[in-house]
């Protein structure tokens, strides 16, 4: 899900676009199945496990519910509506797990101003903490590859072909299991094979490197950091 594509694709499906609507969920099923299933703690299967079932249609509400003005990009939306609906669901079965999430179902208290700033409320309280885990746990993982984040600030390209080019080679090497599993063995970038691929000069990877590891550990794990993702344009896997 690309951060700019998804809200023009939300704006349209609001609009009436029911084809579109079909396409964005089945685009997303593995998206939806990721989140229930870290939910859940175990694997589930599409037609056998309820749950997938609520997250679903979790997530087609949360198209409905989804406004850009919170400042909560799409994809983590989405995961807070899905593990509240889960968490209901949990509930149902089990009269003694206690809820804490406030939002109302559609059609009864969706109205009520109430509950409506309740639920506003617990979503950005919700995305608030989120995004500090995010930070914390990026944080420690770039710690593990030997960058910090005052690396990037003073790392990061300030020209845009640049940029380009180092997120470019970024992806590359997220694309190439072979590559992947080696940056993540010796926690050092394969220069010579991304020169290789991607025709980016020896100089530029190298003064880049700080950058694209940092990068690279984004699009590898961007359902673990839908904010940071979102926030630097970054397309979530699924």
């Amino acid at each position: 899900m690309h951060p700019v594509q998804v809200e023009e694709d939300i704006r349209k499906i609001k609009e009436g676009d029911r084809l579109l609507r079909e396409d964005f969920l089945d685009n997303n099923k593995a998206f939806i199945h990721k989140i229930a299933c870290k939910f859940s703690r175990r694997y589930l299967e599409w037609g056998r496990d309820d749950e997938l079932a609520v997250a679903l249609v979790a997530f087609n509400e949360a198209i409905d519910r989804f406004r850009a003005d919170t400042g909560v990009p799409f994809p983590a939306y989405a995961r807070i509506v899905i593990m509240s609906r889960l968490t209901d669901h949990r509930r149902r079965e089990n009269r003694n797990t206690s809820v804490e999430v406030p939002l109302p179902q559609q059609g009864e208290e969706s109205n009520s101003a109430e509950f409506s700033k309740a639920w506003e409320v617990y979503l950005l309280e919700t995305a608030a903490r989120e995004r500090a885990e995010e930070i914390r746990e990026y944080e420690g993982l770039l710690r593990e590859y030997g960058v910090s984040f005052e690396d990037l600030v003073k790392c990061s390209p300030r020209h845009r072909d640049t940029r380009r080019s180092l997120i470019f080679a970024a992806a590359e090497l997220t694309k190439r299991e072979n590559l992947l599993k080696e940056f993540r063995a010796k926690k050092k970038l394969p220069l010579m094979e991304l020169e290789n691929c991607t025709g980016i000069s020896r100089k530029t990877l190298e003064r880049g490197r700080k950058y694209i590891i940092a990068i690279s550990l984004l699009i590898s794990r961007q359902n673990d950091f839908l904010h940071l993702s979102s926030y630097l344009k970054l397309p979530v896997e699924g």
